[in-house]
């Protein structure tokens, strides 16, 4: 059984599981019967991890976003649709395996389905270049929403990236660009979009994915327009400050799903989606299966001026005219 990786704030926590390993051990190579004590420890672990989840601040939560064993795009994926076949290639320059996509179909209807892919090990991390995807992999995502668009099937986006790769090859082939149509082609894709923040949801690298019908996060998801690291740098000089940056960004789901610009957060399960990955699969499947429902049947024009409408409704002023007199 692989070692479970703990975050700085859930070492209370971590003593408990690894005291529950030991007795665990202990129990298979002894007669002595301590079932008992593993499951009273179990239980004690179990409401420590509730009450610890109760109250975490927006940086705990940007961490858990960020947790190396969180479920990534594929593993939705795999869990969630049937007969992926995966496509590749922006017909331009290259395939960028930041993006991953492709046909499947989600409970038996044919669909569209991609997103960003992280990376589990070194290797693979180097890849996938850590989820930062450069502008050919923007243009194979629209490709492949294009492709979708022609046979009237509808779109699953999953959203998990620090941002789009700010290197300068991506500059010289027009990230800004790729990013930018985009957003312009995703907002009058004449099928339904269903969108996951699935973890980071940052930048623009995440609004290229992301302009759609029903956005859902993940409960211990975060969606911002920079990172907390990029925010403090701007505005105190240092990254030390990304906990403050954090904290006034409002960046996590439930402070969004306030502002209105998330349909629904789904929740995750006790300790977060990293903890049992086929629990919150189920969570999600029943989520996306509510939401597809809810666009399935809207005629073209419908769709469309909905999908206006939501995005013309973000954003709130309130107009206060000083008396000049």
């Amino acid at each position: 059984m692989a070692k479970k990786a703990f975050l700085d704030f859930e070492n209370p926590i971590a003593e408990l599981e690894s005291k529950i390993e030991e007795l665990r051990y202990v129990q298979t190579e002894s007669a002595v019967d301590i079932s008992d004590e593993i499951d009273q420890l179990s239980k004690k672990s179990q409401q420590l991890t509730k009450d610890i989840y109760a109250t975490l601040s927006p940086w705990q939560i940007t961490k858990i976003a960020r947790h190396p064993e969180r479920p990534y795009t594929l593993d939705y994926v795999q869990g969630l649709f049937t007969d992926f076949v995966e496509m590749h290639g922006d017909r331009h320059f290259a395939d960028d395996k930041s993006i991953v996509g492709g046909l499947a179909r989600f409970n038996g209807h044919a669909c569209m389905v991609l997103g960003q892919q992280k990376g589990r090990d070194t290797k693979e991390r180097t890849q996938r270049n850590f989820g930062m995807t450069r502008p050919e992999g923007y243009r194979k995502a629209l490709r492949l929403m294009k492709l979708a668009e022609k046979f009237r099937l509808p779109v699953f986006t999953f959203v998990d990236t620090p941002g789009a790769f700010p290197g300068i090859d991506a500059e010289e082939r027009g990230q800004s660009e790729a990013i930018g149509r985009n957003i312009y082609e995703m907002a009058q894709l004449e099928v339904p979009i269903i969108t996951t923040i699935i973890g980071e949801g940052g930048s623009g690298g995440a609004l290229a994915l992301s302009v759609c019908d029903q956005l859902l996060m993940l409960q211990y998801s975060i969606y911002s327009v920079i990172s907390p690291e990029g925010c403090a740098s701007i505005l105190w000089k240092t990254s030390d400050k990304a906990q403050d940056a954090a904290e006034a960004l409002g960046i996590t789901a439930h402070r969004l799903k306030a502002l209105g610009l998330v349909d629904k957060i789904v929740n995750e399960p006790v300790g977060g989606a990293h903890r049992d990955s086929k629990q919150m699969q189920s969570l999600l499947k029943r989520a996306l299966g509510d939401a597809f429902r809810q666009v399935a049947d809207l005629k073209t024009p419908d769709l469309i001026n909905r999908r206006y409408e939501r995005l013309q409704s973000y954003g709130r002023f309130t107009d206060t005219k000083a008396d000049h007199r």
